[in-house]
């Protein structure tokens, strides 16, 4: 299972909106043959193995052989045929399962099927570290958005640029090419507005100075203000994806849509602070729609803050750089507006390490629950 987990890695911000699933035929101590799921259209995981181990060994040495698959295959006409029909006339004698599928069309009917085929089944194998590798995946199921990363990269006392917006760079070269490790393996990198004027990114992901994955760009840009000769707008980079409000104005939106954009309208927040910024969660919700299952957010700090706010941050990396620059600087996340300590935005499982010269921290945000919030607004 762990060969089949590596695999796996293989496809993250590979195969949205499917899973990245990764598989193993073994037979005894032998490997003869694994795989990873393909973008859509391509074949799952389970099939790739299964096909490579009947081209390198024929199909006689399958007969008896095991499969590790990380999750359980499916059982219903997509885009590709069921796998565990696939897997039942393949030969192998046992299947290990990382965990079962939630998935309304396959929820335990790929493993019924199997069983019924006369195969051993086992389910459970490293289970959270697989779910763990579905996240995004499992994440749009329970809750209908992607799973989201934040990442910030910040002074020691939390500013991302001057007072004139100069950020280049604040994060030395070892943090910045964890960041690209990050975007390599999610479906999409996503900004606000504010940050695709002052930085004009491209978003892609590189390594050695040769770019390594094109996840789908994703601008918050609610009155499409970004200018369409920004990077995000060019061509032929990776596919550019704008989350704008209903009220943006008619020109903007078909300059836009003329640069190749997808444009996702999405209602505004209601009450007059709001001010026309887009419903997080309907956002989000949007996104999930179209597929994207794991998101990156990199900025700026009103985009920060509202994911924390609402509590729509699953993972956060934070890079602190060894500098000051002072309150007059530019925040790394804008108003939480916190009425008491208790409702403060708490870091669990915080792990710490360096990066070169900075500090890279990450955990999993986690905001108060409703009571606790109330109890802490109510005391003097």
């Amino acid at each position: 299972m762990r060969l089949a987990l590596a695999e796996a890695r293989r496809a993250r911000g590979r195969s949205f909106p499917n899973p990245p699933v990764g598989a193993v035929v073994f037979r005894g101590g032998q490997v003869l043959g694994r795989g990873h799921t393909r973008p859509p259209g391509g074949p799952h995981a389970e099939v790739v193995a299964l096909e490579r181990a009947r081209r390198r060994h024929g199909p006689r040495r399958l007969r008896g052989a095991s499969l590790a698959v990380t999750l359980e295959p499916c059982a219903h006409h997509g885009r590709t045929g069921p796998c565990a029909d696939l897997v039942a006339r393949s030969g192998v004698r046992r299947v290990l399962v990382g965990h079962a599928d939630p998935h309304p069309e396959v929820a335990g009917r790929g493993l019924a099927r199997l069983r019924r085929a006369g195969l051993e089944v086992r389910v459970g194998v490293l289970e959270a570290e697989c779910r763990e590798q579905h996240r995004g995946f499992l994440s749009v199921l329970a809750r209908g958005r992607p799973f989201v990363v934040l990442k910030l990269a910040a002074s020691l006392d939390g500013r991302i640029a001057t007072p004139s917006g100069e950020s280049r760079w604040i994060s030395g070269a070892e943090a910045r090419a964890r960041v690209h490790r990050l975007r390599a393996r999610v479906d999409a990198v996503a900004v606000g507005a504010g940050t695709a004027l002052a930085d004009d990114p491209e978003l892609t992901a590189r390594a050695g100075g040769r770019v390594t994955h094109r996840p789908v760009r994703v601008l918050w840009d609610s009155l499409l203000r970004v200018p369409r000769r920004s990077r995000l707008y060019q061509g032929g980079i990776a596919p550019t994806w704008v989350l704008c409000s209903r009220a943006a104005p008619a020109a903007r939106r078909r300059e836009a849509l003329a640069a190749g954009a997808r444009l996702l309208a999405v209602p505004a927040r209601r009450g007059r602070a709001a001010g026309g910024r887009l419903d997080l969660r309907r956002a989000l919700a949007a996104l999930a729609r179209a597929g994207l299952t794991e998101l990156l957010v990199e900025g700026g700090g009103e985009l920060a803050a509202g994911l924390l706010r609402e509590g729509l941050v699953d993972e956060l990396h934070w890079f602190s750089a060894p500098i000051l620059l002072g309150g007059d600087a530019r925040p790394a996340v804008g108003p939480l507006r916190l009425a008491a300590l208790a409702q403060a935005v708490a870091i669990e499982d915080l792990r710490v390490r360096r990066a070169g010269r900075d500090l890279h921290l990450s955990g999993r945000p986690r905001r108060p629950d409703a009571r606790a919030r109330r109890a802490a607004k109510a005391a003097p």
